[in-house]
């Protein structure tokens, strides 16, 4: 499902544990880590779709976590043409999202990511805040960016539930 201008809709996920570390997931096969997401299915809400994809990728249910906010607009990201199915040339631009931020209130145990027989990761791993802006696919960079610093102020205002302030770094990459 595209929209007019070629975007798929999808949800990002942005995972916190209680010492405001956050889950990285390494797809499968590949040597490429990135936060859980996933498209959004005809009929479904973003919050029905990032629950949905929480369970699929994470193994993750509703229980586990808190929702502690989202994006106000979708984030966009264009997908390099050699990195475009043959098929889709021409109509298919890359995807809009919208970002979750989560805090896992369960425990790492509860993590499984072969909740599905499809997997999407082999292996995870929990990451000071920012990290991800340096590790992530460029291509990916630029949204990643954006959801990171819409999102930290919601874990500043949770802070009196879990320790410690987010650091801002003092330039992040390109």
């Amino acid at each position: 499902m595209l929209d007019r201008e070629g975007y798929r809709p999808n949800v990002g996920i942005i995972l916190c544990n209680a010492k405001n570390e956050v889950f990285w997931g390494k797809r499968i096969r590949e040597h490429s880590w990135q936060f859980p997401q996933g498209g959004i299915k005809r009929g479904e809400t973003p919050e029905q779709a990032m629950f949905r994809e929480l369970h699929e990728e994470v193994g993750l249910k509703p229980e586990h976590v808190r929702i502690l906010g989202r994006t106000k607009d979708w984030l966009r990201y264009d997908v390099p043409t050699q990195w475009i199915k043959r098929e889709w040339r021409g109509s298919y631009k890359g995807q809009k999202q919208i970002w979750f931020l989560l805090r896992l209130v369960g425990r790492d145990s509860d993590v499984c990511l072969r909740a599905t027989s499809h997997p999407e990761f082999d292996a995870w791993r929990w990451n000071d805040y920012w990290i991800p802006l340096d590790a992530v696919i460029e291509f990916k960079r630029g949204v990643y960016q954006q959801a990171l610093n819409e999102l930290v102020r919601y874990i500043d205002a949770d802070r009196g539930r879990a320790p410690g302030r987010i650091r801002r770094p003092l330039e992040i990459g390109n």
